[in-house]
């Protein structure tokens, strides 16, 4: 009987597997893959992140929404730019 751990790791690789090859090579994922696996597998999640940002309730990301979004980012992958320059 497989562990969590090793469900949780099955379950990337098939998800990976089953956008993956469409438009090209099986092991990669193209962008359109990529926004097609996003959007299908994590859209609950994008919109809940399109739920934060979106302050003014309007269904839209105005600039000072998109900023916030931006700035987040930035300070996420702080580390990773910083050890990579």
């Amino acid at each position: 009987m497989a562990s969590q751990l090793e469900g949780a790791m099955e379950t990337l690789i098939n998800v990976f597997h089953h956008y993956s090859g469409k438009e090209g090579d099986k092991y990669k994922l193209s962008k359109k893959e990529l926004k097609e696996l996003l959007q299908s597998e994590l859209g609950c999640f994008l919109e809940k992140i399109m739920q934060d940002l979106d302050e003014n309730g309007d269904g839209e990301v105005d600039f000072q929404e998109y900023v916030v979004l931006v700035a987040a980012l930035t300070v996420a992958c702080n580390t990773f730019f910083w050890e990579n320059a």
